[in-house]
Parts: C-alpha cells; structure tokens; sequence
C-alpha cells in the first residue's frame, strides 16, 4: 500500500467520535501545493492538512482521489483519514523560503480542515498562526463548526492581511442532512457559526453547495435557506449545483437506490453525459438563489442583526477552549 511506503503509522481511538476510524499518520514531503493549470478556480495555491473525510459527505468531489492511495472511494474515505502531522512546520518553512511570493492560499477545498479529526491533532493552529506570521493572504471553506475554535488566531490574521472565510451549507432540511451529511454539524449550527466570524471582523460568506436536484431544490426550500443566509449575516452567497464526479457518482448513486429509487431514472438523465446538470438546469436555479439573495438582503446587515450589534459592546476574541468531546462531535 503506498501509505505504508511512505511510512505511515495507523491509530486508532477508543471515543464514540473516532469509533470506526483509522488515521493513518504520514510526514508530508510539502505542503504548500499549486492548483494545476486550467482548474479555472480563484487561487492559485492551496493547503490540505487531511486526506479523506469524516464528514461522511456522500456527494464529496474528493472520494475519487483516495484510490490514488489504494484505497476505495466509498467508506475508506470517511474511515480512513490520512493525517499529515507535520502540516503546521511544512508550512512555517515553505512560508518563509525566499521562493515563496506571498501568493493567496485556499484551505478546505479538496477535504475540510475542520473535520472531526482536527479535534484531535489541531493542525490548523500551527498553520494559522505560520500564515499570520507571515502576513499571507488566505482562506478557508468549512462545513465544520471547529473553525470557531481558533476565531483568536483568525482576527489577529485579519489585522496584517486579508483573510476570507467560507461556510458551506447547499440547504437546511434536516431530512437532507441527516442522509446524505451524516458527519457534519446541522446547516443551522454552520449559518451561526457564519454569523459569529462575521460578528468577530472575519469575513465570512456562504458557499450554497451542493443544492440536489429533485431533493432541495424546491423555490420554497431554496428560499427558506437564502433567507436564513441573510440573517446569519453572510457576505455573499454562491449557489453550486450538485456535480457527481468519478468516486462520487457511483457513491450517490448507489444510496440514491437505496433511499429514492424513484429519482434514479430522472438522475441519469441530468447526469447521463458526465458529471454536470444540464446548463439550463444550473441556470434556473442559480438565477432563482441570486434574485432571492437580492431580495432577502445578502450582504447587507439585517435590522435585526444591526440592532444586536449596536446594542453590545465590542467583544475580544475567545482563547482557544481546551479539546474535549464537545470539540470532537461537532454535532
């Protein structure tokens, strides 16, 4: 296996929350990677602490990379997680080599830097504070709520370079959630957590991903979630469609059988030609969320969030709470 090649250690944990799991604990050769050519994304380098994802995110873009590492795309990616302990040191060094241009660096967007594993090892303290020594610019899309935990070392980031931050929340029914985001905390917890960066000076936004046809697609679901995104403060909102890459698809597909067989044939005929709806399908109900965020006011302060912010004084930012179990469950 070539985990084990590169001399990987395999842990496990006796807790209820890593139950099931195997963290595989590697020494990164880097860890500063650049985004391949033509990838027609915003960021040119990005930071992955983890490999697979205890989110458990049936529809996760990533599922098919673990077979690079001889490993299923299905329930090794949720169970067995590649930790790579030496992220935070990588980093401080890579920062500092007279190579480095000081470019923008993304996190959370191959896997979550914030998923239940991050309760344990804590790496991205390292490589947050590397990159705020450093005054690099970056920033971080979560579904986890964890990312609180280090609002201390986010705000003083924010003071000597421009950091953003991202929630990832596609809809808030919790029918949805539970089947198909088993390992997340609630789309409500993630919007709070929204709110609270925001509060805090952190930019913080929302990415609405993946929004799934025929499941939370509805114009009242779509609007009962924009309408909580505006409240939660978000500074933008970015609608995705789901999208079923190779690992992916036959991951979903397979649970969709399962749980809404009737959906299956309507499926293959959004999917049928590769791994993108249709875009007319993308169209109409991106252009439905962008009216609603104009209507609801996404990006504006809501009257009732100016009224609870005017009212209390400036809070400092939170120490750091000590790792225990409510860390870990992120539930």
């Amino acid at each position: 296996m070539p985990l084990f090649a590169r001399g990987a250690v395999a842990r496990t944990f006796d807790t209820p929350e890593f139950r099931g799991s195997t963290f595989y604990e590697i020494h990164a050769r880097s860890i500063i990677n650049r985004v391949p050519v033509g990838s027609h994304v915003p960021f040119g380098h990005t930071i992955n602490p983890y490999r697979g994802c205890g989110h458990r995110c049936l529809y996760c873009f990533a599922r098919g990379t673990h077979r690079y590492l001889d490993l299923d795309a299905g329930a090794d990616f949720d169970s067995k997680i590649i930790v790579k302990v030496n992220a935070a040191e990588l980093a401080r060094k890579e920062l500092a080599s007279p190579r480095w241009r000081g470019d923008h660096v993304a996190m959370g967007t191959n896997v979550d830097c914030y998923q239940r594993a991050e309760g344990r090892y804590q790496l991205m303290r390292g490589i947050l504070a590397a990159l705020r020594d450093a005054a690099n610019p970056f920033s971080v899309l979560t579904k986890g709520t964890l990312i609180l935990r280090d609002l201390d070392l986010l705000t003083e980031a924010a003071e000597v370079t421009e950091v953003a931050t991202n929630i990832s929340a596609g809809f808030l029914d919790s029918d949805a959630w539970r089947s198909t985001e088993p390992g997340t905390p609630h789309p409500g917890r993630r919007l709070e957590t929204c709110a609270t960066l925001n509060d805090h000076g952190v930019p913080c936004g929302v990415l609405m991903a993946p929004i799934l046809p025929y499941l939370t697609d509805s114009p009242r679901e779509l609007e009962r979630t924009v309408k909580e995104i505006a409240q939660a403060g978000a500074t933008h909102v970015t609608p995705i469609v789901l999208h079923l890459r190779p690992g992916a698809r036959e991951w979903w597909l397979a649970w969709l059988s399962r749980e809404h067989p009737r959906l299956v044939p309507r499926y293959l005929e959004l999917y049928g030609r590769g791994a993108y709806a249709p875009k007319a399908y993308q169209q109409r109900v991106t252009g439905l969320v962008k009216e609603l965020a104009a209507r609801h006011g996404v990006g504006r302060a809501t009257p009732a969030r100016a009224r609870r912010l005017s009212a209390r004084p400036p809070e400092p930012s939170p120490a750091p709470p000590a790792a225990g179990p409510e860390q870990l469950t992120l539930l």
